[in-house]
């Protein structure tokens, strides 16, 4: 479930919440218990939200659109940006399409982490995939200011350089669909704990 700044009533109670399924981002539960009760019902419509989606079937060399959010160094707040995906040209190399990311850090270098737990450590359905520029810190490259904001200046590790976060389209990690704000607040979670 992910908090929006809306409120509906709640599908099994009706009580006014603010949490929506974050797969679909239609139908809103005031608890996981109600989430997990609607499930039954809910999961013969609940589609993912995003309106793209790369997964395996591209052929190499066809680059597809998918959202993702962008932390940038000197900016109060993360935004949507477009990230072109390839199929890899090596079969080898699994089925998972890869992300075009490099031209978003200055330095060309960036490394990666997979988050796959959210808030209160519940596994993601989604895992989000974290890019960021691996070098940033050791050249003296200034705080990144939206994740500091964020995270209210508490995380434990400090965020130099840009981040781009993508999302798997699912668990095995195949493919990608669109990041939304939605999923602010478990990468907050994650911003704030990591080491």
């Amino acid at each position: 479930m992910s908090p929006t700044s809306q409120s509906a009533k709640c599908a099994v109670c009706n009580q006014t919440t603010s949490y929506w399924c974050s797969r679909c981002q239609q139908s809103w539960y005031c608890s996981v218990e109600h989430l997990q009760r609607d499930w039954p019902h809910h999961k013969k419509s609940c589609k993912p939200a995003g309106n793209h989606e790369f997964a395996v079937n591209h052929t190499p060399d066809q680059a597809a659109p998918v959202v993702a959010i962008y932390f940038p160094t000197n900016e109060e707040k993360p935004f949507l940006i477009t990230v072109d995906c390839v199929s890899p040209r090596d079969p080898s190399a699994g089925p998972c399409p890869n992300p075009l990311v490099q031209s978003w850090f200055s330095s060309g270098r960036c490394g990666t982490l997979t988050l796959t737990q959210g808030l209160n450590q519940e596994p993601l359905r989604f895992p989000l995939q974290v890019w960021y520029d691996s070098e940033a810190l050791s050249r003296g490259t200034p705080v990144n200011r939206s994740v500091y904001r964020i995270t209210s200046g508490q995380a434990r590790r400090a965020w130099s350089g840009p981040v781009v976060v993508l999302k798997f389209s699912g668990s095995r990690r195949q493919g990608y669909t669109d990041a939304t704000l939605n999923d602010l607040p478990a990468l907050s979670a994650y911003f704030l704990g990591y080491n």
